[in-house]
């Protein structure tokens, strides 16, 4: 009987620390999980998205959430818009982050669609704070699946006292464009600041095409091969484009040089225009206070056939991930950036126009974004494809007629990788 105490006492001690260690090991791992509750009854969300540029004014509106409601925490992680493309799909399919993320639209938001990442938002009551028209970019087949929270207009900026001392306007057909371009050439100034190497051609081919193109679904025809990128319409875009270069109107190896560089070549009053958008106006004034920026696009018809007088895009859209283990507290966060004071304060830090009712901008550059509300402009162009692959082939196209190939090669060899998607 003795021997038997003398086993069964340690093996009782064992239990009660086992038990013990259970317990306190229960408490941790709800705590550190992802997208877990504390103890407190405290709820963190992810919020994943790409500008990092706004993280700043981004931090005081989470604080304001947070503020008011205690319960509920946000951690935002972001990535570089390439890295984000990219990768994001893989990252947020899970649901442990990215309980509210952000969407390109277009090809993006095909295949996160087709991936069922999003949640229905139709008829949740945030949705009247928005410009009906402006989120529409975000719905599919009668449902709102994201929400476009920026308004951009992809047209490219142009230096107004540049302008002004040469006597120059911006002109209403493609005859003027040339010659504006060549009279800020001979006085040593580089007409477009052109980042070849990475955004400049996705952005600046969306004027380029807007009045080449017949139709405004001409891309989405040519993914179904019911017309192709050997047509009239985006030989005679690559041709245009070839003519800038061969001219001398983009700065020296524009196919080499990256965004951060054409921008410096702009903001330091080298070069007359940048071909980017309206998102890069706040970043411009910051950089040289002096700075006095206003839109153009060029016109490359006659003024007589010109459809547009630009591009706008509406972006950065808000969803909720299908697989967030806390969607109500997620929709709550998107439900905050909805208010009109808060879209508000947003954009006038981050110099970003938004597509939230009732907004009031503060900032030249906001106004001038603003101005553009009334023109005549069309749906980016390069987001009405919606396969990844061939909006690459596109954009490649008009790096292949910078790097010598003539336009109806670049465009051949575009159209054949997107025949190899056709009927996938």
């Amino acid at each position: 009987m003795r021997k038997n105490k003398k086993f069964i006492l340690p093996l009782v001690s064992m239990l009660v620390m086992s038990l013990l260690l259970s317990a306190c090991g229960g408490g941790d791992n709800s705590a550190a999980g992802e997208n877990s509750s504390s103890g407190s009854g405290k709820v963190t969300i992810s919020f994943m998205h790409w500008r990092g540029e706004d993280a700043e004014a981004l931090n005081k509106t989470i604080d304001a959430f947070e503020k008011e409601n205690p319960n509920i925490h946000v951690e935002m992680q972001t990535l570089p818009s390439d890295q984000y493309q990219s990768t994001v799909q893989s990252k947020i399919s899970d649901g442990s982050v990215g309980d509210v993320f952000a969407s390109f639209p277009g090809a993006q938001f095909n295949a996160f669609t087709k991936a069922g990442l999003f949640t229905d938002l139709t008829g949740s009551s945030f949705l009247s704070a928005y410009n009906s028209k402006l989120i529409e970019a975000g719905q599919l087949d009668g449902k709102q699946y994201a929400i476009p929270y920026q308004l951009v207009y992809n047209d490219p900026i142009y230096n107004v006292k540049l302008f002004e001392k040469y006597g120059l306007t911006p002109p209403k057909d493609w005859d003027s464009f040339l010659a504006l371009c060549q009279t800020l050439k001979d006085n040593g100034i580089i007409p477009i600041a052109f980042a070849g190497a990475d955004i400049g051609p996705g952005q600046f081919m969306n004027t380029m095409v807007m009045n080449n193109a017949p139709s405004d679904d001409i891309f989405t025809k040519v993914e179904a091969g019911e017309a192709k990128l050997t047509d009239e319409f985006w030989v005679k875009t690559l041709t245009q484009i070839k003519e800038l270069n061969d001219k001398g109107y983009f700065q020296q190896d524009a196919l080499g040089t990256k965004d951060p560089a054409a921008g410096a070549l702009f903001i330091q009053e080298k070069a007359a225009m940048l071909a980017s958008g309206s998102y890069q106006l706040a970043q411009n004034k910051l950089q040289n206070p002096n700075l006095e920026q206003k839109l153009l696009a060029p016109i490359t018809v006659g003024a007589d056939q010109a459809k547009y007088e630009g591009v706008h895009t509406t972006t950065f859209m808000l969803a909720v991930n299908s697989k967030s283990k806390h969607p109500e507290e997620a929709k709550k966060f998107i439900e905050f950036l909805s208010k009109p004071e808060v879209a508000g304060a947003y954009a006038n830090q981050t110099g970003q126009n938004v597509t939230v009712n009732d907004v009031k901008y503060d900032s030249a550059e906001l106004q001038v974004a603003g101005e553009w509300a009334n023109k005549k402009t069309v749906f980016q162009p390069r987001f009405t494809i919606l396969n990844g692959d061939n909006q690459k082939a596109v954009t490649n196209s008009i790096q292949a007629v910078l790097s010598g190939t003539s336009p109806e090669e670049a465009a051949q060899q575009a159209q054949a990788i997107i025949d190899q998607h056709i009927g996938k």
